[in-house]
């Protein structure tokens, strides 16, 4: 399919219901829209980023967070549509429709990326700066470098951005053996 063929039948403004019924329609691609409008379309996870987001999902598991609280691949409204790698709820909050069927993010207390080739700047600054303005208390980035170092940040009451965490980065692998405190 060319991308004339493509291009005409999109919408002139593409709304969440929208994006939801292309990524429902296609299965090989992520679709994100961000609030100022700008469509997003991504592979799929290569094995070794969905094997990072499946440590981390099964970390949260095991130390005691339901699957009703840690969800991955999960939608979310935050003026636009994002759809992070993990993200983790409030005990009794799991995610629910907002103005469309993405989560809206009361009782999200964390949101995960795992940076993917393409989408660095997306996920260290253009997410981290949506993800502060939409109030999620907590954003962590996790790098593909040879340590898969995870920055870890908290949004700060005063400037309504977020801050590094107590401590400083850290490898995904010293982080799996600590007990997540995200409550």
């Amino acid at each position: 399919m060319s991308a004339e063929a493509v291009g005409s039948g999109m919408p002139t403004q593409v709304t969440l219901d929208d994006l939801a019924v292309m990524a429902a329609a296609d299965e090989n691609h992520r679709y994100e829209l961000s609030p100022e409008g700008v469509l997003s379309v991504v592979p799929p996870a290569d094995p070794d980023h969905a094997l990072l987001v499946s440590r981390m999902f099964a970390w949260f598991l095991t130390d005691g967070y339901g699957p009703e609280r840690v969800v991955t691949d999960c939608g979310i409204d935050v003026g636009g549509g994002r759809v992070p790698d993990l993200t983790v709820w409030a005990d009794g909050m799991p995610p629910r429709p907002a103005r469309s069927s993405y989560a809206g993010t009361a009782g999200l207390l964390l949101t995960v990326e795992v940076v993917f080739r393409g989408s660095e700047a997306v996920d260290r600054v253009i997410k981290k700066a949506e993800y502060a303005k939409a109030g999620i208390p907590r954003y962590w980035i996790v790098e593909r470098d040879p340590v898969t170092t995870v920055h870890r940040h908290v949004l700060s009451a005063e400037t309504g951005e977020y801050e590094p965490a107590e401590g400083r980065p850290q490898p995904i692998n010293w982080l799996l053996t600590t007990v997540p405190d995200i409550s």
